[in-house]
C-alpha cells in the first residue's frame, strides 16, 4: 500500500503553519515502507502533482476552522465535490484559479483528473485565529502538533494493517 501524507499551510500565517510543522516532524521519523511525507505549503497544484504518482491513500494535515476549542485535533473525512456533476459555470468558478487552491479545491481537481486515492482523511487543528499573521503558532496549536503526529501515525498503521476498509471505520 502506498500512502501520501501531505502537510499544507502557510508558515507565515501563524496557526496556518500547523500542516507544514506536523509534516516536518513526520519527515524526520522512520516511517513504514510505502509512506511518503510531503509539505506542499499553500500550493494546491503541488498536491495535485504529487497525487499523479498514484497512491492508495492520502492524509492531509491542515489548520481547519470548525468553530471548536483552539488546539482541538480533528479527523475529517472530506466530502470532495465531483466537478463532472456541476454546471459549466459552477465548474469554472471552482477551478478557474488554482493558485488560490485550498486542499478541498486541490482534492476536487485530483478527483476530476482521476488521481484522488480511494481513501482520504484530513487531520486538522482548530486555530486560535484562522487569519493571524506571523511566524509563531499559538500555544494551543503548538501543543497539538504532537497529538496530530500520533493521529497520523495511528491512521497510517490502520491503513497498513487492515487496508482501506479498516481505516474508514
Amino acid at each position: 500500500m502506498r500512502i501520501l501524507v501531505a502537510g499544507v499551510g502557510n508558515v507565515l500565517r501563524a496557526d496556518d503553519a500547523f500542516g507544514p510543522r506536523v509534516a516536518d516532524r513526520l519527515a524526520a521519523m522512520e516511517l513504514p515502507e510505502g509512506v511518503r511525507v510531503v509539505e506542499t505549503g499553500i500550493a494546491g497544484m503541488a498536491l495535485v502533482q504529487e497525487l499523479q504518482d498514484g497512491w492508495d491513500a492520502l492524509v492531509v494535515i491542515d489548520c481547519v476552522d470548525m468553530g471548536r476549542t483552539p488546539g482541538n485535533v480533528m479527523l475529517i473525512e472530506p466530502d470532495v465535490i465531483d466537478v463532472d456533476k456541476l454546471e459549466w459555470g459552477e465548474r469554472y468558478d471552482l477551478l478557474a484559479d488554482m493558485h488560490l487552491a485550498t486542499p478541498e479545491r486541490a482534492m476536487m481537481l485530483a478527483k476530476a483528473l482521476g488521481v484522488l486515492p480511494p481513501s482520504v482523511i484530513m487531520v486538522g487543528v482548530q486555530p486560535v485565529d484562522p487569519h493571524g499573521v506571523g511566524q509563531e503558532m499559538s500555544e494551543p496549536v503548538k501543543a497539538a502538533v504532537d497529538v496530530a503526529v500520533d493521529e497520523v501515525l495511528r491512521h497510517v498503521e490502520r491503513l497498513l494493517s487492515g487496508g482501506l476498509e479498516a481505516a474508514v471505520d
